[in-house]
This record gives C-alpha cells, sequence and structure tokens, in this order.
C-alpha cells in the first residue's frame, strides 16, 4: 500500500514542500530503504523509527519498505522527516486507520524527530514550518510547538508521542492545537547587567553609544587597558530598544534554524549580543558547513556583535565581516547548496594603541617601536575602517574621576532617548523594509536626510580636507541623522554635521 505524507526541507532560511512517499510492499523481501537525496542523519531513521514503532506498542511490518523522499533532487539533512515517515508506514500498513477522517488532510504537515521509545524530541526549524504552512495543520513536538503558536492562520498540534497521534486520528482522544501567541507580549525589556552611570568619566564613549544605539551605526573604541571599554559595551546591552513585533520574528526565524532556541520557547525576546571570542573562525563567523548554518554575524542580527580586542582576530575573519556589514546579509555558496543570511548587525569593537596598549598613555611608558605599532594596527585593514562609522577614544581615567562620587546620566535614561530616537525612525521607514538610518541606502538618504546650507559646507570641506571616500561621505550623513534624531530636529543642522565628524577620526 502507498501512502504519501506532507513535510517540508528546510535549506537556509528557505522551506520547501517535501512529499514522503511510503510503499510497504504486499511482496518481496523484507527490507527498509530511504531514497531521495538523504544525508546520513535521514538515513539513520530506519532505525529510530523502526524502534520507535515497536516501542510505542505498534508492529513493524515485516515487508520490503521503501520511503521516497520527494522531490529527490533538493538535499534532505536532520532527523525531522522520522515523524512523517513513522506516520506513513502506520498508515500504509493500515495501523492507522481510516486514513481519510476528517483529522488528517492532505495538506497537513508533519515534522519531528523521533526518540527510541517513540516520544518527539525538540527540532529545530519549526518556525519556518509554521511561517511555510499559513492556513493548514502542522504535527510537530510539544518542545518545539511554541515556535510556531506565534504565526497567525496556522493550526500547531503538539505531538508528544506517536501514541498520543495514533490515538488523535483514531478519534479515541483529541490533541488540542495551540492558542495563538502575540509576539508583542512576549518581547522582553533589556536587563541592564552593567549601568553606564557605574563607568567612571568616559562620557564621550558613553556619547558615542547613544548614538550608535539610536540609529545602529558600527563602532570602535580604542584606548589603552583598563579604561572601561569592555565595560562600556556591555553596558550597550542595557541601552538598547525591545524588539518590534516583525523584527523579533525576524531574529527568531535564524535561531530557530540554527536550533539555538531552548525548548518550550517560543521566541527570542531581547535583541542579540553575541561576543565571540578572537580564536573564532570564518566559518563561525559568517556560518557555514555542508548543509550551511547561520554564522556570528546572522546571529547578531538587529543586535549587537561585540569584537573585544578587535586586533587580535585572524585578518581572515576581519575580512569576511566586509560584506555583511556593506549589505547587511551574507551569502553562503556551497557545492550542494546557496544559501543567504540577514546579518544587519552593529559592530562594537575595542582595540588597544599598540601591542602593550599604553601608546600615548599620561603615566605609562609605551614600549613598542614604531615597526611594532604599524604591524599591529595594520591587522585591521583601511576598508573594515571605513565601514566603522563612529570612532571614539577611550582615554585612562584621572584619579579624581574614580574617587567622585557624582553619578552619569543611567542606562535606563540613556534608553529612555534610544527608543524615543528609534520611533522617529519607524514612522520615518514605514515604507521601507529597513528599521534604523544606518540601514539607508545612498537612494534613501538623499530622501530622508535634509542638510542645512551650513552643515552641507562643513561636509564638503571635510571630505576634501581629509580625503574622505564616498562610503565616509554618506555615513557621516547617517550618523549626523541619527544625532538629529536625538535632538528631535527634522533637518541636519550645523552642529550635528560637526558632532558626527568628530567621530572620524582613525587609529
Amino acid at each position: 500500500m502507498l501512502v504519501k505524507i506532507k513535510s517540508v526541507a528546510n535549506v537556509g532560511l528557505e522551506t520547501t514542500a517535501i512529499e514522503v512517499e511510503v510503499d510497504v510492499a504486499s511482496a518481496g523481501f523484507p527490507g527498509f530503504n530511504i531514497v531521495g537525496l538523504a544525508s546520513k542523519a535521514v538515513e539513520e531513521a530506519r532505525e529510530r523509527v523502526k524502534t520507535a514503532i515497536t516501542n510505542s506498542g505498534f508492529d513493524f511490518p515485516p515487508k520490503k519498505i521503501t520511503v521516497n523522499l520527494a522531490p529527490a533532487d533538493i538535499p534532505k539533512d536532520g532527523a525531522a522527516y522520522d515523524l512523517p515517515i513513522a506516520v506513513g508506514i502506520l498508515a500504509a500498513s493500515e495501523q492507522l486507520m481510516p486514513m481519510n477522517a476528517n483529522r488528517m488532510t492532505t495538506n497537513d504537515i508533519f515534522f519531528g524527530e523521533l526518540s527510541l521509545d517513540g516520544s518527539l524530541r525538540h527540532t529545530k526549524g519549526v518556525l519556518l514550518v509554521g511561517l511555510f504552512a499559513k492556513d493548514n495543520a502542522i504535527y510537530v513536538p510539544i518542545l518545539s510547538a511554541n515556535e510556531a503558536a506565534v504565526v497567525e492562520n496556522v493550526t500547531v498540534y503538539p505531538v508528544r508521542n506517536l501514541r498520543e497521534l495514533v490515538d488523535h486520528f483514531q478519534d479515541i482522544e483529541k490533541i488540542e492545537p495551540l492558542a495563538h501567541l502575540e509576539i508583542q507580549e512576549l518581547v522582553s525589556d533589556a536587563n541592564i547587567d552593567v549601568d553606564l552611570a557605574d563607568v567612571a568619566g568616559q562620557e564621550q564613549a558613553k556619547r558615542a553609544l547613544t548614538i550608535a544605539a539610536a540609529g545602529g551605526h558600527n563602532l570602535l573604541m580604542f584606548g589603552p587597558p583598563g579604561t572601561g571599554k569592555t565595560m562600556l559595551a556591555k553596558g550597550m546591552a542595557g541601552i538598547l530598544p525591545p524588539l518590534s513585533s516583525q523584527e523579533a520574528l525576524e531574529v527568531t526565524r535564524i535561531y530557530s534554524v540554527a536550533g539555538l532556541l531552548d525548548s518550550g520557547e517560543s521566541l527570542i525576546r531581547r535583541r542579540p549580543y553575541r561576543h565571540p571570542h578572537h580564536g573564532v573562525s570564518p566559518a563561525g563567523m559568517v556560518g557555514g558547513g555542508s548543509n550551511p548554518l547561520p554564522g556570528e554575524v546572522s546571529l547578531s542580527h538587529l543586535g549587537v556583535l561585540f569584537l573585544d580586542e578587535m586586533a587580535e582576530f585572524p585578518r581572515s575573519v576581519l575580512e569576511s565581516l566586509r560584506q555583511p556589514m556593506e549589505d547587511g546579509t551574507v551569502s553562503i555558496v556551497r557545492a550542494s547548496a546557496h544559501v543567504s543570511y540577514p546579518a544587519s548587525f552593529t559592530l562594537l569593537a575595542a582595540v588597544n594603541p599598540c601591542p602593550c596598549g599604553y601608546l600615548g598613555h599620561p603615566r605609562r611608558e609605551c614600549k613598542c617601536t614604531d615597526k611594532m605599532v604599524r604591524k599591529y594596527r595594520s591587522r585591521i585593514s583601511g576598508p573594515i575602517l571605513d565601514r566603522i562609522d563612529l570612532h571614539v577614544h577611550v582615554p585612562a581615567v584621572e584619579i579624581e574621576k574614580l574617587d567622585s562620587s557624582a553619578v552619569g546620566q543611567s542606562s535606563l535614561n540613556i534608553r529612555n532617548q534610544v527608543i524615543s530616537t528609534r520611533k522617529i525612525q519607524e514612522l520615518r521607514f514605514k515604507d521601507e523594509k529597513i528599521y534604523t538610518n544606518s540601514q539607508m541606502g545612498n537612494k534613501q538618504v538623499k530622501k530622508y536626510c535634509q542638510l542645512m546650507p551650513d552643515a552641507t559646507r562643513i561636509l564638503k570641506l571635510a571630505v576634501e580636507k581629509f580625503d574622505l571616500s564616498a562610503r565616509s561621505y554618506f555615513r557621516l550623513i547617517k550618523v549626523s541623522r541619527t544625532i538629529a534624531d536625538l535632538d528631535n530636529s527634522d533637518k541636519i543642522l550645523v552642529n550635528h554635521m560637526a558632532e558626527a565628524l568628530q567621530y572620524r577620526q582613525q587609529i
């Protein structure tokens, strides 16, 4: 008997319909074969499915069983085909009857990994299944079902095990579908682990952090060790605005396909803040693998990617950031797949001025030669520095400020400023597919950034004097647009442009 069950394949963030054809032959030697360009993980489903069916109290048919995953030219990977294969075998062997009951339609999608006892395990990519299956029903593991419950117009059945699923179709005991979860009710405020008010001095760096958070601009902090660069970077997480519903869904898609959502979790509730070690590989940074998974740049989408001691990262890793920093996406090409992941992140980096770290320090002597300093700084290429909007010096803090009882502006107050500024941008870009000033293209810069004559004049003088690139020209306008938004100004004034220019100093 031949039975066809619907499932899907996730390749990157793209979802393709897969038809699982199961044939239990009435003649031939017993066997169990899976065809259709299946990976090793899919081939191993034979043992998982057979044992799960037996341990669930059903009979595994001692006949020739052929499973075809169609279309056969699309690579299949992962253990999510366990459930549709098991359902197909039970139906084809007439243990799941009636097959034409109203509880199962031809458009129902089955997706999930089986344990040997017949229960369903947490399976990555369920959110993508829900987005693909709008207006239809999906049967997924109960530990992953909340991911799909945030999608409107999809019926999500949380399945604990095979026995429960069969009872559902046999009208013995129904599985109740999950209620829809409102995304905005799940989004959480940022945790303020490091309050910027606790950082002594460094008012210019705090201002630069505010601008970076408000407009999504890249920021480089350079200065000697122990001046608070890492602490300031950690404080960035506390001033980021909450995710909007659309942003939360975008970020969660990436974490779902990467398998980084915890069991029972439905959504990424806060903006990502990634802090990779400098030993990360290029594939770990931008993504990769035979079945390409997202890297740190994509896991930081709509959040922050913090590179501490940036000059210690391998040159190949830093150079791999060029394309995603410019385009907001990363493309991974393999012989078997070509996938793209969004990577619109805010780069936050910290670096010392020299190998020993004390070049220009008022009290410590630098022991580095000119050659050592040039070699150290050359680890970060000019094109990378050109893509960083804000460069701020974090100097050594004076003893008087360390002993001072004066308290600076709190992270909560700064966060409120950032949220107000983001609301201005949200209204500005309501008809665009972007969220922040940093994401504007050149055409949008000309449309939304009106410079006053004095601001235009000072910008042209700076471009001529410092020989700035066309990229730097437009990035300066974007930063000045954010500074104007912080001042609640429709037009970019000369003081906004002047402040943006002071952040173009480079190490």
